[in-house]
Formats: C-alpha cells, sequence, structure tokens
C-alpha cells in the first residue's frame, strides 16, 4: 500500500514540503483545481524540485480543457518530470462548469470516455481523429485537418474521480486508476463492483488498477479526541450533502444513498436548504466522518488501515492538517502505521 498527499502550492514551505515528503518515502502528491490556481502550473515547478514523487491532480475538471490541449500539457508534464506524472480528471459540476468556466454540463459519462480516447490517441502519437458525439474530430462539415501530434509518444496514466456506477464501470474500463472519494471499506462493493464490471468489460481486473483512497488523517491519544475529530469531519460533509450538485442530482448523496444512509442525507439536505446550517451539520451520520477517513488512535488507525488494504485500496491519499512541519510529522506515522498494519 503506497501513501500519497495533498499539496498546496502556492502556500510558504511547499517545495521544500515535496521534497522532505520524498525523502519520507511518500510516493505521489497531488493539487487540486477547482475555483482557484491551475493543477498543471504547480506540479511542473515541483516537478524541477524533486526527482522520484510522483505528481498527479486531483482532479482537472473536464472540458476546462480540449481534449487535445490537456493532453499535450499532460504530457509536457511527463517530459518535465521524466515519467512522474499522472492525470486525474473528473467531470465537476454544473455549478462549476457553467458557473466558472461558462461550459454546458452535458452528458458527463460521453466526455469522460470521449476524453479519455482522445488524450490515448495522441499520447500514442497517432494522428487525431476520433468520430464521437461530444468531440467529433475534426469537425464535421469544417476545414479542419485530421493531425499528427507534434509529440514524443510515450504511456500517460489517466485517474479518474467517479462515484456513480457508470462513471465507475467506466473508470474499470478505461482507466489506469480510481480516485475514489467518500470510500468506505465495510461497503466496498458498492464502489468496486461496478469498477470490477467495466474492467471485465476490457479483459483485465480490478487488480490492474491504482485504487486510491483520499482520507483525512489525524492521531489521537484518546476515544473522546478521536470522536471529536470525527464529528467535525462529518460536519464538512453537510457542505457536500446540501449545496453540491445541480437540477435534482447529487452525485455524493446519491453515492450516500447507496452506502445505506438515505434517509440521513435527505434529512440533512432538507436542513441546510431550509438555512438550518447548524442542524443540518450535526444530523450528518458520524459513520461519513469515521469510516471515510483514518481519524483515532494509533492503533485504531492501523486497523482502519488493515481494512481498507483487505478491501483492495493500493494508495491512501492522505489530506492532513497543520503546518507543513505538522503535516510531515502525521505522513511519518501513517507511513509507520502501513508498514506495519
Amino acid at each position: 500500500m503506497k501513501i500519497a498527499t495533498m499539496i498546496e502550492p502556492r502556500l510558504p514551505g511547499a517545495v521544500q514540503f515535496a521534497v522532505d515528503a520524498e525523502r519520507l518515502g511518500v510516493d505521489s502528491v497531488w493539487i487540486p483545481e477547482v475555483w482557484g490556481y491551475d493543477a498543471l502550473t504547480g506540479l511542473a515547478y515541483l516537478a524541477a524540485k524533486t526527482t522520484t514523487l510522483k505528481l498527479g491532480t486531483f482532479v482537472v475538471q473536464l472540458g476546462s480543457r480540449s481534449p487535445a490541449l490537456l493532453a499535450t500539457s499532460a504530457l509536457s508534464l511527463q517530459e518535465l518530470s521524466e515519467g512522474r506524472f499522472l492525470l486525474g480528471v473528473g467531470t465537476s459540476g454544473p455549478g462549476v462548469m457553467e458557473g466558472w468556466h461558462g461550459v454546458r454540463f452535458r452528458k458527463p459519462i460521453e466526455t469522460t470516455r470521449e476524453t479519455i480516447e482522445i488524450i490515448r490517441i495522441v499520447s500514442r502519437g497517432d494522428r487525431l481523429e476520433h468520430p464521437g458525439e461530444i468531440y467529433p474530430l475534426p469537425l464535421p462539415d469544417s476545414s479542419g485537418a485530421p493531425l499528427v501530434p507534434l509529440v514524443r509518444p510515450q504511456p500517460l496514466p489517466v485517474y479518474v474521480a467517479a462515484m456513480g456506477p457508470r462513471n465507475l464501470r467506466l473508470t474499470g474500463e478505461l482507466a489506469d486508476g480510481w480516485l475514489g472519494n467518500a470510500f468506505i471499506p465495510e461497503a466496498a462493493e458498492v464502489f468496486l463492483g461496478p469498477l470490477r464490471d467495466g474492467a471485465a468489460r476490457a479483459g483485465r481486473t480490478v487488480a490492474d488498477l491504482d485504487l486510491v483512497a483520499p482520507v483525512a488523517v489525524e492521531f489521537h491519544d484518546g476515544a473522546d479526541a478521536a470522536d471529536a475529530a470525527a464529528r467535525r469531519h462529518a460536519d464538512g460533509y453537510a457542505f457536500t450533502i446540501g449545496a453540491m450538485g445541480a437540477g435534482g442530482r447529487n452525485f455524493y448523496n446519491d453515492a450516500f444513498v447507496r452506502l445505506g444512509y438515505g434517509p440521513q442525507i435527505d434529512v440533512v439536505a432538507d436542513l441546510w436548504r431550509a438555512g438550518r446550517r447548524e442542524e443540518a451539520r450535526a444530523a450528518v451520520p458520524l459513520d461519513l466522518g469515521r469510516l471515510t477517513n483514518l481519524v483515532g488512535t494509533r492503533e485504531g488507525i492501523a486497523e482502519r488501515v488493515r481494512r481498507y488494504r483487505a478491501a483492495g485500496i493500493t494508495t491512501l491519499l492522505a489530506k492532513v492538517a497543520g503546518d507543513y512541519r505538522d503535516q510531515l510529522t502525521t505522513l511519518q506515522r501513517l507511513l509507520e502505521v502501513v508498514a506495519r498494519a
């Protein structure tokens, strides 16, 4: 099992943090991309300062760049890092795509499939012709020509952030890795079942994918402190449940329903939309904070790590709080626990 971590490259000390994380044995660092600084630029800088650390995006929003530009940008990073780049992608949602990027949010599964197909064509160095519904290339009834990419062909690992069954099946079929938010080992089949179906469709197994589970990591000395931390992380889901999504669809909520929390999720969503934010936070099931993270005593975290490993998770993406010195201390402790669990 590998350990990865998130990083904010705009913060003071970020480069030294990446160098120190590499020295500790952290496998990869991942940069988020929302509606602030982009993910690719920071990784290019880190590539010049590190030697073995893998560098990933969590995640590039599909539709914010053309698939061809995304492919060549990713291949640029692959060259700069000498093969250490991991392209994490996701479809985001209408609030971001239509409000920030000015791009219509439509057919996310088809968009993901066609983007990956085009990335594969470009990374092989093949002439770019793609008869798609979302991205037909060259454009029909246009003067566009099928062009040969001016890049050195090389592998480009693609990771997909997926929660819904259709997107999970697509990930299992086409991707190199899965970015699995809100993963609960005790309910692993909710996610792994569709991944397995998709992998079988491509003549492979889930073992062919790097299964990445993002987890907040906090070590505490006693059960009371651990429970209080789990409650804080549960509270954080209130915004996700109540405010994300549009048009009646919230992919997180759909996943929480499949995980068995349907009635509670409805209550949280109703309270949030009614403006009763504190009540909404209090109504989030504690398990969502406790079981989707590594929060507890050293022994408790070791037991959770064993459950993640038994479920098939191959990378724990640790989200650690505090300044970078505190984060490195937490990562060191986690690496020690994983080595012994």
